[in-house]
């Protein structure tokens, strides 16, 4: 064969041993290895003490149940009933010992993360009501008239009152 033929081949093999070595040098021995053999993912267990270190921010609704029971029972028989507590809140690491550790968003940009209109009727997301929000009362945070516990209920403003 002519040379043509060998320099791109040369060329193709240099760059696969040059991404073998280097992946060699790079990746852990023990990434992908798990109990049932090798598998791909990001488990490993030369790790798992870095991860225990970790500090966890969240807790769950279950914690924040135990003194909120009034707002638990009122989501749960809403719309929102599967959405945690943690997710408009922000992370509970700190409360209750700092009330004010708790961020509560406000923002159109929180609701509109599940609220935007999607296109797609077929999809999950596609069966939740949606809005446009440059046209649905721009400029109004959506506290100002729905009550995020559950935004069914009549009165919205009285509720949405405390909040502000």
């Amino acid at each position: 064969m002519k040379s043509h033929v060998w320099r791109p081949l040369y060329v193709v093999l240099f760059v696969v041993a040059t991404i073998l070595v280097v992946r060699k040098i790079v990746v852990p021995p023990d990434f992908g290895i798990g109990p049932r053999g090798y598998m791909y993912g990001w488990h490993r267990p030369s790790n798992e003490g870095e991860w225990q270190k970790v500090t966890v921010k969240y807790r769950t609704t279950e914690y924040c149940k135990k003194c909120h029971r009034d707002k638990y029972d009122e989501i749960k028989q809403s719309p929102h009933a599967n959405i945690a507590c943690e997710n408009c809140h922000g992370p509970a690491l700190a409360h209750p010992e700092d009330p004010k550790a708790l961020n509560i968003d406000r923002t159109r940009e929180l609701c509109a993360r599940c609220h935007f209109r999607l296109e797609y009727p077929t999809s999950g997301r596609g069966k939740i009501r949606g809005i446009d929000p440059k046209t649905h009362n721009p400029g109004l945070e959506c506290v100002t008239c729905h009550w995020p516990h559950d935004p069914r209920k009549e009165g919205h403003h009285d509720h949405a009152q405390k909040l502000l």
